[in-house]
Parts: C-alpha cells; structure tokens; sequence
C-alpha cells in the first residue's frame, strides 16, 4: 500500500538536487501555509528559516535514510526472524532482540555517509536566510575584514565536528559487529 508513494519519493527527493529542493519547500510551503491559514480563517503563520531549514533537510535526507534503512533491513537474513518466531517472540521483542542489532550493522556506514552529507549541507541553508556556521563565520569575516581567518575557522569547527562524528559512528560499528567473525577492530 506504501511501496508506491515510497519509492515515488525517494526516487524523486534523491534525483533533484538540494538546493533546488531547499529553494523550492521554502518557498512553496510558506505559500502553501498561508494559504492554508487564510482558507482556515487563521491568523497568519510564518516559517522562520529554522524551522524552514529543519523542515527540508528531514524531507531531504529522509529520503536517503529510508533507503539506507530498507537495505539494511533486507539484510538480516529471514530465517533469523522466523526462529524468534519459534522461540515465541512478540513482534516488538523480535525486532528490538534479533533485526535491529544486525540491521544496525548493515546501516552504520551508509548512516555515517548520510551524517557527514547533511554535516556539509547545512551550508545550503543559509541560502534560505538561515544563520548557520558558513554565513556567521562571513558576516564576523566581513565586518572584521578578517574573512579568510573566520572562513577557515568555520571549516576547523566542522573538522573537529566529523572528526567526532567519525569517532563515535566507529564505535558504534566496534559494538555492533561484536559476536561476529568479522568483528571490526
């Protein structure tokens, strides 16, 4: 029943780029909002561009986590969870003991590409009016005339950010292919 409207949108959000979409879900949604609001009788609602910036990149990304999730699902091999079946598991206990462990160890890399996308494409956001790193970092640069020094700032904190990021992404592989025969070290 959802395969079709699933696939439409992962299909469609992962062929337009970002920025087009980033562009378009601004704008449009505020249009949309407004005219919601006045058909409504509402008073009217505006979308900051956090919230606006927020609101794209989980529709963005969404789409590539869905798919990241989906193939890490199809992974676990099916007689793993017809014997939770035979051991009497309810549906929550065969998902939460047996599929998500190893389905966590199929999705991790694909997880950390995913974060390390949106890491970088937070930057786009500014284009919608949102002060992230990149537009503060050029805005202290411009009214020091330092911009090189902020700039490169900017790009030290989002080092140390996937730096982290990468650290902990790798911790959580080490943790979930324990018990395995080709356990990461």
């Amino acid at each position: 029943l959802l395969r079709v409207p699933a696939q439409a949108y992962t299909t469609l959000i992962r062929g337009v780029p970002d920025l087009v979409l980033m562009l378009l879900i601004f704008y449009s949604l505020q249009t949309w909002l407004t005219s919601l609001t006045e058909a409504l009788g509402w008073d009217y609602i505006e979308i900051n561009p956090f919230s606006a910036g927020v609101i794209t990149l989980g529709f963005i990304y969404g789409a590539y986590f869905t798919e990241t999730f989906r193939g890490a699902i199809l992974a676990v091999p099916r007689g793993q969870m017809e014997a939770a079946t035979a051991y009497g598991l309810t549906r929550a206990q065969r998902f939460r003991l047996v599929v998500f462990p190893q389905m966590m160890r199929f999705a991790l890399p694909g997880i950390g590409n995913n974060w390390m996308v949106i890491l970088k494409a937070t930057a786009l956001v500014s284009i919608i009016g949102l002060a992230d790193l990149v537009k503060v970092a050029q805005d202290a640069g411009k009214s020091s005339y330092q911009l090189f020094f902020f700039l490169m700032l900017a790009a030290l904190i989002y080092l140390v950010i996937t730096t982290v990021s990468n650290y902990v992404l790798r911790r959580m592989e080490i943790f979930y292919a324990a018990g395995t025969r080709e356990a990461v070290r």
